[in-house]
């Protein structure tokens, strides 16, 4: 009974949304620019079907043909956000939050049983990622306009006392085309993946009782991107200006410490403070460890455990004084030369006790449950293969939804398809 009430409902829902659509018929004078320099002449009305929240929908509108340039338009398409796409703006909107959610078959599934709308998965999935790959285009003109000053972000209206930029990538699986002459490290030595760097912009006001920083609630927003390093910087550096970057008073950008990281954020925040995520640094800690364990024998534990204590205190060059007092000669020698590299290198990003003493946060941790919460649970699932292009689209949807911007995408019915897929989508 529910179900054909339902079905009833939307039946009626159509019969008043028709009427509606075609109250204006999308008539702009005789003639309308056609978006590329010229002037498109009125020919007739024509009927347009669209899928929409209530189902398929038709109705009249004004087209217009270009002369110079060869194509035609429909003004009303346009302000409808319907031109190129055979979905409304609000369906659209819909099978994007199941498309972000779970794997386009599974997403057609949901929106069949739950909103009683058939469509494919296959659908689903090609309407999800074309949003969402205009939603990133956007961004990026965006961030491209915050870098040249031609846009410039005013300051929150609430500004948190700290703002971090933590930063992490992962591997994403991709088909073959995307990972031609590539190097990975499969057996084979080809690649079957692409990194994804991931930003996580997000504050802290205030600590816990024991001292420790805690993260500002709903704070936290998220950019991913497959661009090489030089293009991620551009935008991680937009969002962390939106963010109000250049107003806080304490900006630190927290990494694994990996040089491209520390590269960018010298080059765009060189006033910030960098921290090197303590809990990689241990890692490495361990790592030597385990290189002089030949030379430590049953004192090993004892060893590492001082030098832990070290590391929390930030005295880098205890760790590199007590490690090199072993004699040690070839490969040895030089894997140790390398392992204490990675300290000396970062010792000034690894004052830890000082670091905590001003409450501020020493790990990578939001970032690093970003990767897998954000990325890894939709993209990263078995038997996974994306298009680079895909992908981005998915994952722009899921930063938006993540950073609690899901209707930043819909504000504007006609903007999520860039002009160049709409000949592409109407054939």
């Amino acid at each position: 009974m529910e179900l054909a009430l339902r079905a009833g409902l939307t039946q009626l829902g159509c019969s008043v949304l028709e009427p509606l659509l075609a109250a204006d018929t999308g008539h702009r004078g005789q003639h309308v620019d056609c978006g590329a320099g010229h002037r498109a002449q009125f020919v007739s009305y024509r009927a347009r079907t669209i899928d929409t929240v209530l189902g398929t929908v038709t109705f009249r509108r004004a087209w217009y043909q270009c002369a110079g340039c060869g194509h035609g338009l429909a003004p009303r398409d346009a302000e409808l956000g319907v031109a190129g796409q055979r979905m409304s703006p609000g369906l659209r909107k819909m099978t994007a939050r199941a498309g972000v959610a779970v794997p386009f078959a599974a997403g057609a599934g949901l929106v069949g049983e739950l909103a009683g709308i058939t469509l494919t998965g296959r659908r689903l999935g090609r309407s999800a990622e074309a949003d969402g790959t205009a939603a990133a285009a956007m961004i990026e003109e965006r961030a491209a306009a915050i870098a040249a000053r031609k846009l410039v972000p005013l300051p929150p209206a609430e500004l948190a006392d700290k703002l971090y930029i933590a930063i992490d990538g992962t591997g994403v699986p991709v088909v073959a085309a995307e990972t031609e002459g590539r190097d990975g490290k499969g057996e084979d030595g080809k690649a079957r993946t692409r990194e994804v760097k991931l930003a996580c912009v997000f504050t802290q006001t205030a600590v816990d009782e024991d001292g420790y920083p805690v993260r500002d609630p709903r704070s936290s927003s998220y950019l991913a991107t497959f661009a090489p390093a030089a293009g991620f910087g551009v935008l991680m550096a937009a969002e962390a200006r939106l963010r109000g970057a250049e107003h806080t008073r304490q900006l630190a950008v927290l990494g694994d410490g990996a040089p491209w990281i520390w590269n960018l954020a010298t080059r765009h925040f060189p006033e910030a403070t960098q921290i090197v995520d303590l809990y990689h640094a241990r890692e490495h800690l361990h790592d030597l460890g385990k290189l002089l364990a030949f030379m430590l024998g049953g004192h090993h534990s004892d060893w590492l455990a001082e030098r832990l204590g070290e590391l929390d205190a930030g005295d880098i060059p205890a760790i590199t004084a007590a490690a090199r007092t072993f004699p040690l000669t070839g490969i040895k020698a030089r894997d140790l030369t390398t392992a204490l590299g990675y300290f000396e290198t970062n010792a000034h990003r690894m004052r830890y006790a000082h670091f905590r003493s001003l409450g501020m946060f020493v790990g990578s941790g939001a970032v690093e449950a970003g990767c897998k919460a954000v990325i890894g649970q939709r993209l990263k699932l078995s038997g996974m293969h994306w298009s680079c292009n895909g992908a981005t689209g998915i994952l722009t949807l899921r930063c938006q939804q993540a950073s609690d911007r899901w209707e930043e995408i819909w504000q504007q019915p006609h903007n999520q398809t860039p002009h160049a897929d709409l000949a592409r989508q109407a054939s």
